[in-house]
């Protein structure tokens, strides 16, 4: 008989016996319908795709039965959360990944979710991709699963032609150091078809390597904002205060060129709105920037991470 734990998990529940997987990627992915599949939960708390669901990491465990390992799923906030700014959804991610692995309690597996319905790897998704990459680690990518999801959006030819794409460029790294690719369907069986292909390569906990920047954080003491991920989040959004900049800019030279009173200013408002943004943006890149002195101590220290970040085009 089946079993599931349905509160959540803190991090001091999680014994080390628990095969611990990890659910990434976008908002709407498909994190939460994976786990609600796989611990029989009946959609009961399932997101909505317009409004990130899981803000907060919230963990279940669930074993099929007596003889099989208890599976702790782990779910978490994609980089486009509705409620929550980028800097903050990484830091509620590397605060849990530090705590687990601080009790010496390492992830078996992550499950990084992917609709093959998105007909572009550009913008939210490509992010989210670079996130998660810098974040793992090269050490860790031979316990990933890429798990392809909304195939019932998408004409059989025109998904596998997508996914042929994303082998070939976006994923290819990881292919490399032996992450795998599979197809998610919503269904129980499915969910565990995944499942078994961490279980069949998984050693222990002891044998588990650990993620990039758990071993930045952790082993190497360095601040969120030293981490790869911390560094790629901070060039990401001083590319989006130069590219909101040059909006504003834009948008006062075609307000000065008009002489429709109602369209100057519909102009302004758009302008304002944007200033707002490049606020909250600056605010953002703010708390991930690495002060002069950090910077200059750095230089002394000459012990390395194991893993290295996973390049993604």
């Amino acid at each position: 008989m089946s079993r599931t734990l349905s509160k959540p998990l803190e991090p001091e529940d999680i014994s080390q016996d628990d095969l611990v997987i990890a659910l990434m990627g976008l908002t709407g992915a498909g994190k939460s319908t994976f786990i609600n599949a796989a611990t029989k939960q009946g959609g009961k708390t399932v997101g909505h795709r317009l409004k990130s669901y899981t803000s907060a990491i919230r963990a279940v465990r669930y074993s099929r039965d007596k003889d099989s390992p208890c599976v702790v799923f782990v779910d978490t906030p994609g980089f486009d959360d509705t409620n929550k700014s980028d800097t903050e959804i990484l830091r509620i991610i590397a605060d849990w990944l530090e705590k687990t692995y601080n009790k010496h309690k390492k992830l078996g597996g992550i499950i990084y979710v992917h609709r093959i319905s998105d007909n572009r790897m550009a913008g939210t998704p490509l992010k989210n991709l670079r996130m998660f990459a810098n974040l793992c680690g090269d050490g860790a990518t031979k316990n990933v699963i890429l798990a392809t999801t909304m195939w019932d959006l998408v004409e059989a030819g025109e998904g596998e032609r997508r996914v042929t794409q994303l082998q070939g460029k976006y994923w290819r790294e990881m292919l490399a150091g032996g992450s795998k690719v599979a197809r998610f369907d919503g269904t129980y069986g499915s969910a565990w078809q995944i499942v078994d292909m961490i279980v069949k390569n998984d050693g222990g906990n002891s044998s588990r390597p650990p993620l990039l920047i758990q071993e930045e954080m952790v082993e190497l003491e360095r601040r969120l904002g030293e981490t790869q991920a911390g560094i790629t989040l901070y060039n990401t959004l001083q590319k989006l205060l130069a590219e909101q900049q040059e909006t504003i800019r834009q948008l006062q030279d075609e307000a000065k060129m008009q002489d429709n009173p109602q369209l100057v200013k519909e102009l302004n408002a758009q302008r304002e709105a944007i200033r707002k943004s490049i606020n909250d943006t600056f605010e953002q890149a703010q708390r991930m920037k690495i002060s002069h002195m950090r910077r200059f101590l750095a230089i002394f220290k000459t012990k390395k991470p194991h893993g290295h970040a996973i390049a993604i085009p």
